[in-house]
């Protein structure tokens, strides 16, 4: 009985959020912009977001990307910019028919799209169902809205077939509307890239590690040109953004090793374009760090292929988390030091400690679940928390406790809630007098 009534409870909640959320979207006056795709809607629209904080008022809403965000933003979390003119949202597919409800609520008035590649696979089994789940936000245009999409990948281009909007398409293609040329990245060198456009040309640097970024960053310039920021703002811009957090964020310690951390996705689409950074980057010595990876369909033999490519690139290979065992790395390379299995951050930590040399360059890529940004962050900070994996979605400098035991979490926070209805309790008795 007790918990029929809290899920009734729960759901009568959540009712009456959905009512402000629509509420909320009716009465807003924001030009509203939804990103999604495979990967790079993070970056896309932080970057976006970015941009038009220097043209106009703006709230951006990263890295949460499913309804309960969504809902959560419309009626309460816009509030936190006074009337902004831009509303920029991530939005995330997790199964079929995920979007659609979104975007629905979002209504945009633009829509980015960045690629279709097979993530989820349990869910989408096939390229058409995850293009067809992303396509669901151009649906939910406006009839005067835009859809801005990546003229690359056919799935995406064909999108725009049928809308009734405006379509501006961005890529490499020589039909692209913005189109991107002189791509170069070799850390330490970064990102650099030309755009051609009915405007001109529109030359970029940026702080992106690598040359893969282009995408993204061309598709929150297009997108940003077209709502009329000045193409002098975009570029000053893009070149002050620093990359989403542990999405290629790079951190030089004193006297200690380079680090890119890459730890939030790792899509088995996004492995090659990790290992093609740092064979391209120039470092005194070059070790890969390799967790967890994701969405990826067939055999773990993805693992023994990705340790193939990563050898010939880097002096040493460090694979760790539950699949660590799969690299089939040979024996001579495990007794030579080429290839070394870790089961835990905790051990990868301790070993790049032990072993660091200065100035050399380590990518740490993964699937968030192993929090493998510890490794980095443990040169910077005295991190204690090093449970395998703590189920929590968000990365560690979000969650921020990692400087505390993972025991002493659930306290650490209880006492912050009630200092915090302490703190309200005061602001509403204290100054009144007896």
């Amino acid at each position: 009985m007790k918990s029929k009534l809290r899920r009734d409870f729960k759901d009568l909640r959540w009712r009456i959020s959905v009512y402000r959320a629509r509420r909320a979207r009716a009465k807003s006056k924001a030009t509203f912009i939804g990103v999604t795709g495979s990967s790079g809607k993070s970056t896309v629209t932080a970057l976006l977001g970015h941009i038009l904080a220097a043209h106009r008022p703006v709230y951006t809403q990263v890295l949460a990307n499913t309804i309960h965000s969504v809902v959560s933003t419309l009626y309460k979390r816009m509030k936190q910019v006074e009337r902004p003119d831009y509303v920029v949202m991530e939005t995330g597919a997790y199964g079929i028919d995920t979007i659609r409800p979104m975007a629905e609520m979002l209504q945009p008035h633009v829509a980015v799209v960045t690629m279709v590649r097979l993530e989820h696979v349990t869910s989408f089994r096939t390229l058409e169902n995850v293009a067809l789940e992303k396509s669901a936000l151009v649906a939910a245009l406006r009839p005067d809205g835009l859809a801005v999409l990546n003229a690359d990948d056919p799935h995406v281009a064909d999108m725009g077939a049928g809308t009734g909007c405006r379509v501006v398409t961005f890529g490499t293609a020589q039909t692209a509307d913005y189109r991107v040329t002189e791509i170069h990245a070799a850390y330490p060198d970064l990102l650099t890239l030309s755009i051609h456009w009915r405007g001109g040309l529109l030359e970029l640097k940026t702080s992106f590690p690598a040359e893969y970024f282009w995408l993204p960053t061309v598709a929150a310039v297009a997108t940003a040109l077209e709502l009329g920021v000045p193409p002098d703002k975009v570029a000053v811009q893009v070149a002050t953004f620093q990359p989403v957090v542990n999405r290629c964020t790079v951190l030089i310690t004193r006297g200690g090793p380079q680090f890119i951390i890459d730890a939030a996705k790792a899509p088995w689409h996004s492995i090659n374009l990790a290992l093609d950074m740092v064979a391209k980057a120039t470092a005194s010595r070059k070790r890969i760090v390799l967790g967890q990876i994701s969405d990826y369909a067939g055999s773990t033999r993805k693992y023994a292929h990705a340790y193939q490519t990563a050898r010939e690139i880097a002096d040493q290979v460090i694979y760790t988390g539950d699949n660590a065992h799969r690299s089939r790395a040979s024996q001579a390379d495990r007794d030579n030091g080429r290839f070394v299995e870790l089961r835990t951050a905790k051990e990868v930590s301790d070993h790049i400690k032990r072993t660091a040399v200065a100035g050399e360059l380590i990518l740490v890529k993964s699937s968030s679940n192993l929090h493998l940004e510890r490794i980095a962050l443990a040169w910077t900070h005295d991190v204690k928390c090093w449970i395998h994996i703590c189920g929590k979605p968000e990365g560690c400098h979000t969650c921020g406790l990692y400087e505390l035991p993972y025991e002493q979490h659930r306290a650490h926070v209880m006492r912050r809630r009630r200092a915090k209805v302490w703190r309200q309790f005061r602001g509403l008795f204290g100054g009144r007098s007896s």
